[in-house]
């Protein structure tokens, strides 16, 4: 079955460059399945835990399952549910106890399951984060713990320094209209944050840790997934001062705010082993496979694609392109907010494509999670759709000062459907080009 759920749908009117465009994107996101990338990447073998993984630094490690008088595993953020799936069948009766926080919920054998919110954290993410606490609380050198960690996990696991969540919420929200970066708006969070910037590792000394982490983040900075609960933070104030100044930060909101400094004693990290077991990087060298297996020179321009997405979207429909190419990106654009219209920054970087597209061009792009801050994972635009909203008397140029792509892609039926997935490794975008023939 299919991952894209409208495939058949957006494929009309028998447009095979549309089918190939969808066939990359369907190829990127199986590359990133969480449960197959565990079974790929971890085994137990005679009692021992291995991972293996050629991002990790150290290239297999195993652990020794006995040596351990309990196992706990927990999981943070949008591949937590899928990666304790993939857990409980590996481990079984070795596991003691887990908990996981997702934006999904599922049914578990031993590992206990909970619902967040996101993208701002709540009281309820609080909740589960003390949940996670009293778990672990006086773990010793004989316990493992294995974390898997995973994008959204900067609000779904929290415990702000002031323990108020509505003051994490509003700087969150206001950084990400004002169009920080995602590695900007984290070094603000960790220092508000007693679980973030290494803050989960203090908790869990002195037991052994095993972090899994799937990065979602431009360059794959472990530090900044999830805002790097049990990575040693190098950032400091003063980096918050200035990102706070950088975006114009109301100068008396920023005196509420109770900023600390993250946990920098190596204590508390000699016995943590961060393993990146999974990036965009994945999804891409997949989707240039299928690209070439349909036929095209097909190329990974970059894996941290950044800027502003109307504007990405609109160079990506202009630049000249050779026929019988596909351009392959992965990383994060922004959406600088005028309005609060309803759509995320894939939907838009389409809409800013679309005035521009020509007629033997494919531009596409999705979010990995199949969360696009809607429903929808993203959109497709071409030169039919382009002609479809003219005929609708649709303009682009309306919507984007609205920031309400979404309600334009459901005019035109020109958005990507996927449903919440348990990946999430960044943003997914194309460009296809054929030889002037629709």
């Amino acid at each position: 079955m299919p991952i894209i759920k409208n495939i058949d749908a957006l494929s009309r009117p028998n447009s095979k460059l549309r089918k190939d465009a969808l066939a990359i994107l369907e190829a990127g996101l199986r590359a990133i399945d969480t449960k197959n990338i565990l079974r790929q990447k971890i085994s137990l073998h005679d009692n021992s835990f291995c991972v293996s993984t050629e991002h990790a630094k150290i290239r297999g490690m195993g652990f020794q399952c006995n040596f351990f008088e309990r196992i706990f595993f927990i999981g943070i953020g949008k591949c937590a549910l899928d990666g304790a799936l993939a857990i409980e069948e590996m481990l079984g009766d070795k596991l003691t106890d887990g908990i996981v926080v997702d934006v999904r919920t599922g049914n578990l054998k031993k590992i206990k399951s909970y619902v967040g919110t996101h993208p701002y954290p709540s009281d309820i993410n609080i909740d589960t984060t003390n949940r996670i606490i009293e778990m672990v609380e006086g773990v010793t050198e004989r316990d493992l713990v294995l974390v898997l960690i995973s994008g959204g996990g900067s609000a779904l696991l929290c415990m702000p320094s002031d323990k108020n969540c509505d003051s994490l919420s509003r700087i969150t929200k206001e950084l990400t209209n004002k169009g920080a970066q995602i590695s900007e708006l984290n070094i603000v969070r960790k220092h508000l944050s007693l679980v973030h910037g290494g803050g989960l590792a203090k908790i869990l000394y002195p037991a052994q840790v095993v972090s899994l982490i799937f990065s979602d983040v431009p360059g794959d900075d472990m530090s900044i997934v999830a805002s790097g609960p049990t990575v040693k933070d190098d950032s400091t104030l003063e980096e918050v001062k200035n990102v706070l100044g950088k975006y114009n930060v109301d100068s008396d909101f920023i005196k509420t705010l109770n900023f600390t400094e993250t946990s920098k004693e190596d204590k508390y990290f000699k016995k943590v082993q961060n393993f990146l077991v999974l990036s965009n990087k994945d999804a891409l060298m997949a989707m240039q496979e299928k690209a070439q297996e349909l036929g095209f020179r097909a190329s990974v321009e970059t894996n941290t694609l950044s800027g502003e997405a109307r504007e990405i979207g609109k160079k990506f429909a202009s630049d000249a392109i050779s026929p019988d190419t596909c351009y392959i990106f992965g990383g994060e654009t922004t959406v600088s907010l005028k309005a609060e219209g309803k759509g995320g920054r894939n939907q838009e970087l389409v809409l800013g494509a679309l005035p521009y597209i020509k007629d033997s061009r494919v531009v596409a792009s999705i979010a990995s999670d199949g969360w696009d801050n809607t429903e929808v994972a993203g959109a497709l635009a071409d030169g039919e759709m382009q002609k479809k909203a003219e005929e609708l008397g649709l303009h682009p140029e309306d919507f984007l000062e609205k920031n309400n792509s979404y309600d334009f892609w459901q005019k035109i039926d020109g958005d990507i459907y996927t449903g919440r997935l348990g990946s999430n490794v960044s943003d997914l975008v194309i460009i296809l080009n054929r030889n002037g023939k629709r």
